[in-house]
């Protein structure tokens, strides 16, 4: 039976969301992809999955069930955002591992990177922990954002610079169980650009 809208009901997507970065067909093509390099590449070391909450979480969970190995798995959430759409740079550790790093092959798995300032001192930190070796898996990857320079093992989709929600990512806690990527624009940004010649 075919539901009629409700009047009550806030539209969805919301009028913020703006257009689709990445598609839901783009994504789950590419997890299927990344996954199956990291079965090859990891097949006589089955890798620790670390994924850094809470933008990660979908990804993490969709990119571990398209790797075909008996991988580990841990979470750690670092904040440098607040609820501000630009990183302050200042990396504040809110929950660490439980898992052991040493000698094991760690495979960081990040939502996104833009600055690079936040990855640059995680992988320094974990670093620390002796791991046998430590690559990133990086889902989206902000084009010519960078601070720093990162050696980026797997890599999603490069994309503009613009703050993105949708697929794990968030702006203030919202829009995380979007299936696509989306352009945040909020009504203030949306105003401007309408208003420009």
């Amino acid at each position: 039976m075919l539901r009629t809208a409700d009047p009550l009901r806030a539209p969805w997507p919301p009028p913020e969301v703006g257009p689709e970065v990445v598609g839901a067909d783009d994504l789950r093509t590419r997890v299927a992809e990344l996954g199956a390099e990291i079965t090859r590449d990891y097949a006589a070391h089955p890798p620790l999955l670390v994924g850094v909450l809470k933008g990660a979480m979908v990804f993490m969970s969709d990119l571990s069930r398209s790797i075909d190995l008996a991988v580990d798995m841990d979470f750690m959430a670092v904040s440098s955002y607040g609820s501000a759409t630009q990183t302050s740079g200042v990396v504040r550790i809110v929950k660490d591992l439980d898992a052991d790093l040493a000698a094991r092959h760690v495979l960081v798995v990040e939502d996104i990177i833009d600055s690079g300032l936040t990855l640059s001192y995680l992988r320094r930190y974990l670093s620390a922990r002796r791991p046998a070796s430590l690559e990133v898996c990086a889902l989206l990857v902000k084009e010519g954002e960078q601070r720093v320079a990162l050696e980026l093992r797997y890599i999603g989709f490069t994309i503009p610079p613009d703050f993105v929600v949708g697929y794990g990512l968030d702006v203030g806690e919202r829009y995380r169980n979007l299936r696509a990527v989306h352009v945040y624009a909020p009504p203030t940004t949306r105003q401007e650009e309408d208003r420009s010649p």
